[in-house]
């Protein structure tokens, strides 16, 4: 039965839809004692030859496992393990633990290798700004003793405004 979480019913119904399968399987194995002789037999010969088919269709599909995938479960992606890889219930069988970590490693080093090249873009605008500076400066008519000047940079700034 699904948690009231998980489950996209509301929890009353969620739990009167378990009471309905709960008194749909005891009607079931109430009126199985009724039934005759052979139709429990063929029942039952049935139910084996499903049961085999689905251990054969689980081994088909285990041998035959493409190689690991991004799957979606739920809101989360995550790998879908081939044979020696991560199984679909998420546990690993020691052989590729290694690279599943790496793996899940690289959209940390993504973020890093951007926060990087954000500063080094940053340090560059810097650079490039004091270097326009420096040349309104050097190539100015003024005396570069004008800009020590208290009184001119206080007529830099009114004249700014």
């Amino acid at each position: 039965m699904n948690s009231p979480k998980s489950s996209p019913l509301p929890a009353d119904l969620d739990a009167r839809v378990a009471r309905f399968g709960l008194r749909v399987a005891a009607g079931l194995t109430e009126r199985s004692a009724a039934l005759p002789h052979d139709v429990s037999e063929r029942l039952r010969f049935a139910r084996e030859q499903a049961l085999a088919r689905a251990a054969q269709a689980r081994a088909a599909q285990a041998a035959a496992a493409p190689s690991p995938s991004v799957v979606q479960m739920g809101s989360v992606l995550a790998f879908s393990g081939g044979p020696r890889g991560m199984g679909p219930a998420g546990g690993s069988d020691g052989r590729n633990g290694l690279w599943a970590k790496l793996i899940s490693a690289l959209p940390l080093l993504a973020l890093l290798a951007g926060l990087v090249l954000m500063q080094q873009s940053q340090i560059h605008e810097q650079v490039v700004a004091a270097a326009e500076v420096d040349t309104a400066l050097l190539s100015d008519h003024l005396p570069p003793s004008a800009f020590s000047d208290p009184g001119f940079a206080e007529y830099l700034r009114d004249s700014q405004e």
